[in-house]
């Protein structure tokens, strides 16, 4: 049963990511590996979904069990959460949906409790109205409910965006558009907008950017045009400007930081031929698809293997003109696109990822040119791994000073989730004084 396969698969994942910290792109490729396209399709929607509402299905099966699950148990509460979420949030056949879990809990080698998964789910399909309605009042006392978001991201969006609090916890769950970065040195590049159009391929065009195309459905990308030969790369609108703010010169010599998995590495050499690029990733796997993205475009660049904090491990002692740091960060800022962020984070991440992020900057800035630009880019909304971490930076650097970077002339470019179509991001763009 195909059903079963894709919520196998849906259980295994969001065990290994609930239960172990393991996060979503680490555990789906390989449990669904096996999986039709399709199949495939359900168990993502499946698992973001869950993780989308967590509290809230997880306060709905506390009603209906008498016990936690735990032990070599606390899989079934996986089993229970893929159940639920079907027959609360998805248009599914009920019998099936109820049927499939219950399957999968004898896949799991758990056939003596089936009977206590069969029997939770058909007691939400029987008390579900009353349970949706009592549930509905303990979201009224419980902000971790209203918002399934962790209690402490609650607290920090709040502190942060007192106005727009509400607005980006409701952005975190909507489903992300797919917006295409058109490669500008392809042949097809002149008439890709017209070819989509040919396909039936429905899109529009930001306002912004001309290279920027965002389809109005989510599709396969590989079924794109020429997407194979590298005419069209997934990009989100709101990435797309960095290439554009650190405005590389033809010949001049750029460091790409943090560069995997090579989007913005890419963009830099689409944008701007005969620029050379050296891009520094520390991930030796996810430096592996930096090479392979720049293949895939045609495009050559110098990837290094290392800590960009150790400088005489990478660094040949000639300073860049410009360099891109896409600082390691909280990744607050596309949870709509990840989930699993909101259950993997804790709020004493952010701290670290400060720390880090500054130990990077100091370490970067003699690498820099006088009279060079660094970018400075997070997918953080976090004001610690933001504008307090560049104030911080300028005060301990003072030959550091901040250029504009927003539309409006402001020296920060903070970007929440869902601004002008695209994620949240952050830019700051500091140039060294000669």
């Amino acid at each position: 049963m195909s059903g079963v396969a894709s919520r196998l698969t849906a259980v295994q994942t969001l065990h290994d990511i609930l239960q172990k910290g393991r996060s979503f792109s680490q555990t789906f490729p390989h449990y669904s590996q096996h999986l039709e396209p399709r199949d495939r399709a359900l168990a993502q929607q499946i698992c973001f979904g869950v993780l989308r509402e967590l509290p809230s299905l997880n306060w709905l099966l506390q009603q209906l069990l008498q016990k936690p699950l735990k032990g070599n148990k606390s899989i079934l509460h996986e089993v229970l959460l893929v159940g639920a979420y079907q027959l609360v949030s998805m248009n599914m056949a009920e019998h099936g949906s109820v049927s499939a879990t219950v399957e999968v809990s004898k896949k799991l080698g758990h056939k003596a409790l089936s009977g206590v998964i069969n029997g939770v789910l058909r007691n939400l399909l029987r008390q579900q109205a009353q349970l949706q309605q009592k549930l509905v009042q303990a979201q009224a006392q419980d902000r971790t409910l209203q918002s399934n978001h962790p209690r402490w991201l609650v607290e920090r969006i709040e502190a942060a965006y007192p106005q727009q609090a509400q607005q980006i916890l409701s952005a975190n769950h909507q489903h992300p558009p797919l917006w295409l970065r058109v490669n500008r040195q392809h042949p097809a590049a002149a008439d890709y907008p017209q070819r989509l159009h040919n396909l039936d391929i429905g899109f529009s065009r930001s306002e912004q950017l001309p290279s920027a195309l965002k389809l109005d459905k989510p599709m396969d990308v590989t079924q794109l045009p020429d997407f194979a030969t590298g005419a069209v790369s997934v990009q989100d609108i709101a990435a797309q400007h960095a290439a554009f703010l650190l405005a590389a010169q033809a010949h001049e010599q750029v460091l790409d930081c943090c560069a995997a998995p090579g989007g913005k590495t890419a963009h830099l050499l689409e944008q701007t031929p005969g620029v050379q690029v050296t891009a520094v990733e520390a991930d030796p796997k996810r430096a592996e698809r930096i090479g392979e993205n720049l293949d895939r475009l045609g495009l050559t660049a110098r990837l290094k293997v290392a800590d960009a904090r150790d400088l005489e491990q990478w660094w040949d002692g000639q300073q860049f003109d410009r360099i891109l740091l896409d600082a390691p960060c909280s990744a607050t800022g596309v949870i709509r696109r990840h989930p699993d962020i909101k259950w993997l984070r804790r709020a004493t991440d952010i701290a670290e990822l400060a720390s880090l992020q500054a130990s990077i900057l100091d370490a970067l800035w003699p690498t820099l040119k006088p009279g060079g630009r660094l970018l400075y880019a997070t997918c953080s909304i976090l004001p610690e791994e933001n504008s307090e971490q560049i104030q911080a930076f300028v005060a301990r650097h003072s030959d550091a000073i901040r250029l504009a970077t927003s539309p409006s002339g402001g020296i920060d470019w903070q970007w929440l989730p869902d601004d002008y179509d695209g994620d949240g991001f952050y830019y700051a763009l500091l140039e060294k004084q000669a």
